[in-house]
């Protein structure tokens, strides 16, 4: 399963809590050109509308190759899950204040899938002490490399 896209900035923003798979719609010249890696996550988030979930705010540049369709970069694609899990995710959302996130896209099987996160947003200092810590381990393991 190659991924096409990752959205590191939520990871840094956010504290992951439970992952889901979606489908997502496109047409044919965004599904070349998200499989030739141009498309972007970052700034991207997932909203609710009549029981349905939108991606929205990410980017899909346009593909090079094709003529006739003319489609906005940044338009909002729809998702498919099961029902089921679409009224889980949503009324864990409203209940909790909790945000869905798009952390990764990839193919699975022909198919592009996007990997959600349910989230909830770091404060300030959380993101501090996350930045210090992987700075004390990268020390750690750069003096480890040098004493062997």
């Amino acid at each position: 399963m190659p991924t096409l896209a990752t959205n590191k900035r939520a990871y840094h923003d956010y504290h992951v809590l439970e992952e889901y798979e979606a489908g997502i719609v496109l047409a044919g010249p965004e599904v070349k050109s998200a499989k030739l890696g141009h498309m972007s996550l970052q700034g991207g988030y997932v909203s609710t509308h009549n029981g349905q979930l939108r991606l929205l705010n990410t980017h899909i540049s346009k593909y090079p190759r094709s003529q006739n369709h003319v489609l906005d970069p940044i338009r909002e694609r729809s998702l498919i899950m099961r029902r089921k899990e679409i009224d889980s995710l949503i009324g864990k959302e409203h209940s909790q204040g909790l945000t869905i996130v798009p952390l990764s896209v990839y193919t699975k099987g022909g198919f592009i899938k996007v990997k959600l996160g349910l989230c909830r947003g770091k404060k300030q200092f959380d993101k501090r002490a996350a930045i210090k810590k992987r700075e004390t381990d990268r020390d750690i393991q750069r003096a480890l490399r040098q004493k062997a």
